[in-house]
């Protein structure tokens, strides 16, 4: 299955995902965790990956449960798999309760004000509602204190609505032996300990490669799932992403030019340099170049890798070819990005970031296909 709005023949760059990879990888998560349940993230577009296709696949593999960030996301994903339980991760905006309450979406409520928006509208409309409690437990950015999680456990009759889920989440677990790790799974077990009717959700991807006990009654993988590293200390699933891009001409640029923006890269030697149809507007960071004082990211031409040279620019990046035979690389190729051994964990090296941040901002010029 193919993306409708761009051909192939038409985009700069071919973006496949793999979702038979996804399924197993899924699978793979959810033994590991088992007899937790293993709920699919799929927010930010599924991480890039395609909403619905993605969703989609996670159901086939056994995905009951969804989190997204936001309400629209929750929307589609609801047109997508009616039968689902998806949670809205972003809190509750106001003025969305009655979309909650027809999509059967279940907010992740994460501040006082926004728990007693919730019972106000269960009040009004008659109905016990579903929402999430969110508990910081060391984040400091979304959710309740655990003060506030013990008034609220201690007033339960008060709250007006049923809680569907007790979370929180963790700040350091993709850092082995990060003190606040343990902080958080300490007081986090105390908090659930005061809903023991409530499952309790603490682990993302890392927490669920972790120790079992993050795992509690339901762990909530995202980037493990897409293939990308969720923990310094454990290998990576099998990657779901390969990005090929279009080679639009090679060009022959003497010793001592320069090439791209900037004049920030000079060819050492006589050389052959394709360019790609694909830059930052496409989602490759502008740190995957290369310049005199620093190497950059590789692209697989022809079977070798090549270095990325000179700067990313908005539509276009340069790769030395210099070394593929000659008659091997010409304008209308194709040149590897990801894929062929190259990972998401590389490039991200490179462009001194996270794999998180390639994978969702690969972007929308790319013709998608989805491989079963």
């Amino acid at each position: 299955m193919s993306d409708d709005d761009i051909s192939q023949a038409e985009a700069g760059g071919l973006l496949t995902i793999d979702l038979a990879a996804l399924r197993a990888n899924f699978a793979e998560i959810a033994q590991r965790v088992a007899p937790a349940a293993c709920a699919a993230v799929v927010k930010g577009d599924a991480y890039g990956t395609g909403l619905v296709p993605t969703a989609s696949a996670l159901w086939d593999a056994g995905a009951r449960t969804f989190f997204v960030a936001l309400l629209g996301e929750a929307r589609t994903l609801r047109a997508a798999l009616p039968d689902a339980e998806i949670f809205v991760l972003n809190g509750l905006f106001p003025g969305t309760q009655e979309i909650y309450r027809e999509a059967r979406l279940t907010p992740v409520l994460g501040s006082l004000p926004e728990i007693e928006g919730w019972r106000a509208f269960c009040a009004e409309v008659d109905e016990l509602l579903p929402a999430a409690l969110h508990v910081d437990t060391g984040m400091n950015r979304l959710g309740v204190s655990p003060a506030e999680a013990i008034n609220l456990a201690e007033g339960r009759e008060e709250i007006g609505f049923p809680l569907a889920l007790v979370m929180s989440h963790l700040a350091c677990a993709d850092e082995p032996d990060h003190p606040l790790t343990a902080q958080q799974l300490e007081d986090f077990r105390a908090i659930a300990a005061l809903f023991p009717d409530v499952r309790a959700s603490l682990a993302n991807s890392a927490g669920a490669m972790s120790s079992p006990a993050f795992r509690f009654d339901l762990v909530r993988p995202g980037i493990a799932v897409y293939g990308g590293r969720a923990r310094t200390d454990v290998a990576p699933l099998r990657p779901t992403v390969r990005l090929d891009l279009r080679i639009v001409q090679v060009r022959h640029v003497h010793e001592g030019q320069t090439i791209g923006y900037g004049a920030a890269h000079t060819a050492r030697r006589p050389s052959r340099i394709a360019i790609l149809s694909a830059g930052y507007a496409d989602g490759i960071p502008r740190l995957a170049g290369a310049s005199d004082l620093r190497s950059g990211a590789e692209a697989m031409v022809a079977g070798r890798r090549c270095p990325l040279v000179g700067r990313i620019s908005m539509d276009l990046l340069a790769v030395d070819v210099t070394d593929v035979l000659e008659d091997d690389v010409a304008a209308g190729d194709w040149a590897t990005l990801l894929g062929d051994g190259l990972t998401l964990g590389d490039l991200a090296h490179h462009s001194q970031t996270v794999d998180y941040e390639i994978l969702t901002s690969l972007g929308r010029r790319y013709c998608r296909r989805w491989t079963y």
